[in-house]
């Protein structure tokens, strides 16, 4: 198969997969386009904002994407473009689309409050509290990741010391974007504009931080850089979204439907052949000797693109409290998460151009991703060289935004964690502290650095089985919200059984590879990452069991009577 085909197959599957089986469930479960959503209902100008679609979609999408559809089917192409492409498919059309749009349908449907508070309402208060234990613990390996991640595609220096341009533009351009941001969402929520001149004017200041990025490059080490995401994460965690999340996210997402759009003409117009091959087995053995096999290491590597736990995150956390209308809730979550599965059917292409009978080329996923669109597009006269920094520097910018929603949404769970009825001022002065938004954010950013010098190769599986076990215990939630509001869940069994198999045996499997690690030689790193996977494979499986016994129970009246409520 070329790299055409493959582009128009997953075109029409998951084109029609919008049309037929998204439509399907908005009708099966409900859209009421004259209810007053929660954006509306609980406007504080902090969290709850109401936001034009364009803009709400393009924080979800911006916000989901990050790298890891481009990251998580690169490294996968060990196994074969074949299994690959049909996880993609079929994960992102039955998995992830499902679990997206079920948990801002759940989310907006209470309130705009996130699937911990779904648990809390449906499941029990110990259900939520463990749950949103594992979402600040889930939190921590994603900014962590995603950190290291940036910083290395801000790093202006070569392993030889040797100031790399493309990298200064992207640092550069990115430090735009987020002065830009500001300014365009003070535009934004003061201006009186419609949606032509706003569309146009974040167009004009992408263009412009784009132009001066690529005139003005920064040239500043890793290590700095590092310490920069994270003086601007903290910043970001604790700025009404209107002041720059939703800007930013606003400017992202034109770059990065940009992106996507050059990499289907580019693979449309070169036609790139697959060099790697169909399927190459379900047991692999690495050069230095580790194993990995097709189940569960295909299915918990690649994510993002197929189905994530952070999805359901970012749907319930922030968007939900964006949402104008409840018809809006399809495209948005549906939406967003198949373009994500095509990006991540692009960068699948992209790996089987750069492919060698040897395997892949040196260097990470997003570089070789970049490579590859970039040669593409050279086919249409564009320049190599342009077009390899401003891939690279979509790619980075996703990151980053990343980085503000999950850090937002850690700092949220620590929060809610020690929260309780209580009223304020009869709080403990510890319990103001652990509940203070500063403290929250600070103590959370610091484990996340602590693990960032691990990097991140060493930090996504672990990620991945995370993201993955997430996305299972997001699936059960929603699923018991559907059957106490008598609305059909049958969708969401079967990915949630299959995702709890799959997250169980590769949560397993890395602690067993972590502990044998450390049996001969102590890093901090493994150390850390071992507490992590234990605590995080303990509280999935108590969370989980909480969930299925709610799932398979037969409801009491108390029970009914909280889904009639819901339902009115």
């Amino acid at each position: 198969m070329n790299g055409l085909t493959m582009m128009f197959l997953a075109i029409v599957v998951l084109g029609g997969a919008y049309l037929i089986y998204g439509r399907y469930l908005a009708k099966t479960w409900g859209i009421d386009p004259e209810a007053k959503t929660p954006a509306f209902e609980l406007e504080d100008g902090v969290d709850y904002v109401p936001a034009d679609t364009n803009v709400v979609f393009g924080h979800q999408f911006a916000s989901i994407a990050g790298a890891g559809p481009i990251n998580g089917p690169i490294q996968a192409a060990m196994f074969g473009w074949l299994p690959v492409l049909l996880w993609i498919l079929l994960g992102g059309v039955f998995f992830g689309a499902v679990q997206d749009f079920s948990a801002m349908y759940a989310s907006v449907k209470n309130k705009g409050r996130s699937i911990g508070y779904i648990i809390e309402l449906y499941i029990g208060k110990m259900g939520k509290r463990l749950f949103l234990l594992f979402t600040w613990l889930f939190s921590i390996l994603v900014v962590a990741a995603f950190a290291d991640i940036v910083a290395g595609t801000f790093n202006g220096f070569s392993a030889e010391g040797v100031p790399v341009t493309a990298n200064g533009a992207v640092a550069a351009t990115s430090m735009l974007f987020i002065a830009f941001a500001v300014v365009l969402g003070f535009f934004l929520k003061y201006s009186k504009f419609g949606k032509m001149i706003n569309t146009l004017t974040a167009i004009g200041l992408l263009i412009l931080s784009v132009g001066l990025g690529l005139l003005f490059p920064i040239y500043i080490p890793q290590n700095i850089w590092l310490i920069f995401v994270f003086i601007y994460v903290i910043i970001a965690c604790v700025t009404p979204v209107w002041a720059l999340l939703q800007p930013r996210d606003y400017l992202n997402s034109y770059l990065l439907i940009a992106m996507i759009v050059g990499s289907v003409i580019g693979i449309a117009v070169y036609n790139p052949s697959m060099n790697l091959p169909s399927f190459t087995g379900f047991k692999l053995v690495s050069a230095g000797g580790s194993v990995s096999y097709l189940f569960p290491t295909l299915f918990v590597t690649i994510a993002c693109g197929a189905v994530s736990g952070f999805h359901s995150l970012v749907a319930s956390g922030t968007a939900s409290k964006q949402i104008k209308n409840e018809k809006n809730m399809l495209p948005v979550s549906f939406g967003a998460m198949l373009l994500e599965s095509l990006l991540a059917i692009a960068a699948l292409i992209a790996a089987g151009f750069v492919a060698t009978k040897e395997g892949l080329p040196a260097g990470t996923p997003p570089q070789l991703f970049a490579k590859a669109i970039a040669v593409f597009l050279t086919t249409i006269g564009l320049p190599e060289s342009l077009c390899y920094t401003l891939i690279t520097l979509s790619i980075s910018a996703f990151a980053m935004t990343s980085l503000d929603s999950v850090a937002r949404v850690g700092r949220i769970a620590f929060q809610e964690f020690f929260a309780d009825d209580t009223p304020e001022e009869e709080r403990s002065s510890w319990n103001k502290v652990l509940t203070n938004k500063y403290f929250a954010t600070i103590i959370t950013l610091i484990l996340c650095y602590a693990l960032s010098r691990a990097g991140y190769s060493s930090i996504w599986p672990l990620f991945g089985s995370a993201n993955q076990l997430l996305s299972a215990l997001a699936l059960i939630a929603c699923a018991v919200f559907l059957k106490k509001t008598n609305r059909k869940g049958f969708m969401l069994w079967g990915p949630m059984v299959i995702m709890l198999g799959v997250t169980f045996t590769a949560l397993g499997l890395k602690i067993k590879d972590l502990i044998s690690a450390l049996s001969g030689k102590f890093v901090f790193g493994n150390a850390l990452q071992l507490v992590f996977a234990v605590l995080l494979l303990i509280l999935g499986v108590v969370v989980a069991i909480e969930g299925l016994k709610k799932l398979v129970a037969k409801e009491t009246e108390e029970e009914t009577n909280t889904g009639e409520n819901v339902l009115a």
